[in-house]
């Protein structure tokens, strides 16, 4: 048998194969030599690569005017990252990595995938350069770790100028110019520029689009001047903006478009509105011509136009609005046009009213359960183990918008909750398929948000099986199941005598004999030797009980160690290893069954209310008896036989024996019935106590026979 030297450590990248050469001889016969390979492979562990795993950790430098929330920096697996995971070939590196941030003196931001954002309020803006640090570990599913770090260098921020192209402007529009045109665009040269108006602020005439620039009037124009100041900063930088002045004049025509009311049309409609239903309507004037030769038009999105019509000057739903289909997904709920209202004559006048219309979901369907709703899981699972998921389905808009809920709640009849959200089922109490093999839960579907309307809600029940499969208990099984153990104790601490191997499933390990005196530990499945002062060599045999899966029955398996223990000052042959010698024994298996029962509920009830009344007739019996002449004349001839005899005697011809302070030893006061005792030698007149077992007699003062109670 070869065996791993004590203490030794074993590096696959330094030296992954061992070359062993054997000798063996027999007497009379020749010598064999033969060689013995033995080949290591990695293991698993994590290690953290340089530059990040350095003292000085991995350096990032960036500028202060970076955006909020950008990654700066990503630790993974593999050649994208500063951290590398060796794992033995060819089996694929872990990715369940969890990452933990050991200093919190930073405002950068660590992701649970090892992603280091800029803090949500970004960098100070200021000309010195910060440096942050940031120290982070690294585990594997597997307990393994490693530790980095990274360090930023904030530099001072360089956004560039920004600069209008056209400083002033003089722009001209016509009067009667119509709501949301646009007036004017201006320009400026910089990084992520954004624009707004500075005055003047009331009365709001103009808008600005703060991306694009574009100056748009807000209401009708008529003959005036009006002076913007506009103003064009960085959003990095906001201290680095210019201005602008842009003179707005409005210049007076000869004509006059039509006026409608309203000027802007915004309507609101549910999704279940009739077709011909009129949204809007329009009351136009044509200040020159007459009112009946306006003409409406729509323009604006395919999807509007298809929805909606214009009969005059009426805004009509033209088609179904429906929501809940896969075609208005896209489309949305509000829908933007444009109603066009124009006057004949030369030239042509035209006026032009924006319409929105936002459409409004109606909860119109039912939930539907799943065809399927049967699921099994073992009776070992554990709190939280998924047993399954029940996928309701909700035509309605949102689709499949529910909430989940369990019939009944969760306790002891139904070990189960249900996640609201998802619908996932999950075990949350003891499971026994030997009690119950099988589970009918009843999970309530209810549809959110598919309505204006939060309290208009359906829902329906599903019908949810759920089948214990029934795991069967076997013993664990350990190699070997008997080890004879040679150790030398030392002036160190604890010492490591051996470690057991054993398969099942969820295994537990306690010494069950031979350790009286305490002299060893277990940790696990490793059997320790506590330090002591042993003088001499001494050999202890254990009896090592490893438990399996803590369910009913439990079973069990003992294994045997010999340990020989040899005290460091006791001459021994030299010996560096810890010899194992496995005995050739019968296999020993201790197999315990426990026992145990559980009575039901109602035999408890039953028991509770017979005790009750079993102690209500015995205290009416006590109270009739008191109250009874018989009983009052028990009581006296009990009073005068104790006035007139000594105490211990016993009082003849009545029904009761007194046991009192008499000359017997360890005699108590004491009362029991008596109904004419009586012996061989005669009757009974004293009553004692025996001193060692504490039991009560009675005796015969004159032949002194005894009679226990």
């Amino acid at each position: 048998q070869v065996t791993l030297r004590a203490g030794a450590e074993l590096d696959a990248y330094q030296a992954n194969q061992y070359t062993l050469t054997l000798w063996a001889a027999c007497p009379g016969e020749e010598e064999v030599e033969e060689q013995f390979f033995v080949r290591v492979t990695p293991g698993q562990a994590l290690h953290c690569d340089t530059p990040f795993a350095s003292v000085e950790g991995a350096v990032i430098q960036v500028s202060a005017d970076v955006a909020p929330q950008t990654p700066l920096y990503h630790v993974l697996p593999g050649s994208l990252g500063e951290l590398t995971v060796r794992a033995p070939s060819p089996l694929p590196l872990p990715v369940a990595l969890q990452f933990r941030l050991q200093n919190h003196d930073t405002p950068l931001t660590l992701t649970r995938r090892g992603l280091v954002l800029v803090p949500d309020n970004g960098f100070d803006h200021i000309k010195e350069t910060q440096m942050f640090r940031l120290e982070i570990e690294v585990t594997d599913h597997h307990g393994h770790n490693c530790s980095g770090a990274v360090r930023v260098e904030v530099l001072p921020s360089r956004c560039p100028n920004v600069t209008f192209l056209e400083p002033q402007q003089n722009v001209s529009v016509p009067e009667g110019t119509s709501p949301l045109e646009v007036i004017t665009q201006v320009q400026a040269t910089g990084e992520n520029v954004r624009y707004a108006i500075l005055t003047p602020v009331s009365p709001a005439l103009f808008t600005i689009d703060e991306r694009t620039g574009k100056i748009r009037n807000i209401r009708q124009l008529e003959v005036a001047n009006a002076q913007l100041r506009v103003q064009a900063f960085s959003v990095q930088c906001p201290d680095n903006y210019a201005t602008a002045i842009i003179n707005i004049i409005v210049n007076s025509t000869n004509w006059q478009a039509p006026s409608c009311v309203p000027a802007i049309s915004v309507s609101q409609v549910p999704e279940t509105v009739s077709p011909g239903s009129t949204l809007e309507t329009l009351m136009c004037t044509d200040p020159i011509g007459a009112d009946g030769d306006l003409r409406y038009a729509l323009e604006g999105p395919l999807a509007f136009r298809s929805r909606f019509c214009m009969e005059g000057p009426r805004l009509q739903v033209n088609t179904t609005l429906d929501c809940d289909s896969e075609a208005a997904d896209p489309v949305g709920f509000q829908l933007t046009a444009t109603i066009v209202v124009t006057a004949g004559g030369q030239p042509l006048r035209s006026t032009r009213v924006p319409v929105l219309v936002t459409v409004t979901p109606v909860n119109e369907f039912t939930p539907a359960c799943p065809r399927s709703a049967t699921f099994t899981v073992p009776e070992t699972a554990t709190f939280g183990i998924a047993v399954g998921r029940v996928a309701g389905t909700d035509r309605d808009y949102p689709r499949n918008s529910l909430e989940y809920s369990l019939e009944g709640g969760t306790g002891p009849a139904q070990p189960f909750s249900i996640d609201t959200r998802t619908g996932e089922i999950h075990v949350v109490g003891p499971l026994d398929a030997q009690r119950q093999k099988r589970y009918r839960l009843t999970v309530r579907l209810t549809d959110t948000h598919n309505d204006l309307n939060p309290a208009k809600r359906w829902s329906c029940l599903c019908n949810v099986t759920v089948s214990l499969q029934a795991v069967l208990d076997q013993a664990p099984v350990c190699t070997p199941e008997v080890q004879e153990l040679q150790i030398t104790t030392g002036a160190g601490g604890r010492q490591t005598v051996t470690r057991l191997v054993c398969q099942g499933t969820m295994l537990t390990y306690t010494i069950a004999g031979g350790n009286e005196e305490g002299r060893f530990q277990l940790e696990g499945n490793t059997l320790l030797y506590l330090p002591d002062d042993l003088a001499e060599s001494r050999t202890f045999v254990l009896l090592v009980e490893v438990w399996g899966h803590p369910s009913v029955p439990h079973r069990s398996t003992v294994v045997a160690l010999v340990v020989h223990v040899t005290p460091w000052s006791t001459p021994v042959p030299p010996s560096t290893t810890t010899q194992h010698t496995t005995l050739q024994k019968e296999p020993l298996v201790v197999t315990r069954t426990e026992v145990a029962w559980h009575p039901p509920a109602w035999f408890v009830a039953v028991l509770t209310i017979s005790a009750a009344l079993l102690l209500a007739i015995l205290g009416c019996v006590a109270r009739s008896l008191l109250h009874s002449e018989q009983g009052q004349g028990l009581i006296a001839a009990f009073c005068s036989s104790c006035s007139n005899r000594d105490p211990g005697k016993l009082v003849l011809g009545k029904r009761w024996v007194l046991c009192g302070q008499g000359s017997g030893k360890g005699i108590g006061r004491r009362s029991a019935p008596f109904s004419g005792l009586s012996s061989a030698q005669g009757q009974f007149d004293g009553c004692a106590q025996d001193p060692c077992t504490g039991r009560d007699y009675l005796f015969n003062s004159v032949t002194g026979a005894r009679r226990w109670i």
